[in-house]
């Protein structure tokens, strides 16, 4: 799966700032890295993303920093729905290996509770995520793509 595939009302976080698109961005990067496995696919779903919200030199992006650094810098992010929409992209880019891990998950925990989401509409989204993810696998089967 693609960023671009996964675009439905990006809008909100389209409208951020450069400096909040790029902490949207290290926190994708900071899930990607977080098994110590960050594959072609992880890598593409994040350059995909830094290119549409038209982030030039997004090389920095993917430097490694600590948890701490990235949840203090999502405290940032003051927009509710758009930190709602990070919290669906960490969810999918966290299925795209099809091994969401419990380190993973954690910071997925951690992350919106740093934004201020809380951990019930966490679950939420992360069930809609992997039934979006089934559904779309169904499909797949169905229309024998």
């Amino acid at each position: 799966m693609t960023y671009t595939e996964t675009l439905e009302t990006n809008n909100f976080v389209a409208n951020l700032s450069k400096e909040q698109k790029i902490v949207f961005l290290k926190a994708l990067c900071y899930l990607a890295n977080i098994d110590g496995n960050r594959d072609e696919q992880e890598i593409k779903y994040i350059v995909d993303a830094a290119k549409t919200y038209k982030i030039e030199n997004f090389e920095d992006i993917f430097k490694e920093t600590s948890q701490e650094e990235i949840l203090s810098e999502l405290k940032t992010l003051n927009n509710r729905r758009a930190c709602l929409e990070l919290i669906k992209e960490l969810c999918l880019l966290g299925h795209s290996d099809s091994d969401l891990t419990d380190d993973e998950t954690l910071f997925i925990g951690h992350a919106g509770l740093a934004m201020g989401i809380e951990l019930e509409k966490i679950e939420q989204i992360s069930n809609w995520v992997v039934d979006k993810i089934i559904w779309l696998e169904q499909g797949k089967i169905i229309f024998e793509d």
